[in-house]
């Protein structure tokens, strides 16, 4: 009977969803403690909030820039997860590995604002984003190559994962110019803004393609 009972909460795409929920806001709420920190820091030194925002510049930025992308990242993933109907343990792993690098994103922003600026910095920041849109990307192949554990749509599908193609690709080409130029820090990561117009691009193109035939 336990058996079984671990078979079922392990297909269960809600309980799966509720874990990774939970994983997100844990590393949501990471983020700011650093910020938090600094704010007792400076209080017991008679700071002032001026000076607070002047000396947390960068570390704002870096907290403001982390929570969007680990909120953008956990929508697609809830997206994804919304035509999901069984997890088996391929799914389960991906899973995993997509919340462990949701879980390093915090220990990366401290590293990129806390820390002197080196050349590894961005090579852990980017790379871990990067490894987080691989994993989203992967399950996306996954699912596609296993019909049986959700309900989508085959086109839907394969436009999901040419979408992640590209996130992904834009990440991993920040990443390569953050190794050849390594003054460049995080700076490579503008290259994201081309995301949304390749993806309406390559929406274009696969709507005229049919068409064509």
């Amino acid at each position: 009977m336990t058996q079984v009972t671990k078979s079922r909460e392990l297909s269960s795409p809600e309980r799966l969803q509720a874990f990774t929920d939970a994983v997100v806001a844990i590393a949501l709420t990471l983020l700011i403690l650093p910020l938090m920190e600094s704010v007792g820091e400076l209080a017991d030194h008679d700071g002032t909030t001026a000076e607070w925002l002047a000396e947390e510049q960068y570390a704002l930025l870096g907290f403001a820039l982390s929570f969007i992308l680990i909120a953008v990242f956990w929508v697609h993933h809830h997206k994804l997860f919304r035509s999901v109907k069984r997890v088996d343990g391929g799914l389960l792993w991906l899973t995993v590995a997509w919340m462990f690098t949701i879980v390093v994103m915090p220990v990366a922003t401290s590293l990129s604002t806390q820390m002197t600026s080196d050349w590894a910095q961005p090579l852990v920041y980017i790379g871990t984003l990067f490894a987080t849109s691989l994993m989203l990307l992967l399950a996306r192949i996954y699912l596609r190559s296993h019909p049986d554990l959700h309900d989508m749509a085959d086109d839907d599908a394969v436009m999901g994962i040419r979408a992640s193609c590209i996130v992904s690709g834009l990440f991993l080409a920040a990443l390569v110019l953050a190794v050849v130029i390594p003054g460049a820090g995080n700076w490579p990561l503008l290259l994201m803004l081309l995301s949304e117009p390749l993806q309406r691009l390559d929406r274009r193109r696969a709507h005229r393609s049919p068409a064509k035939r």
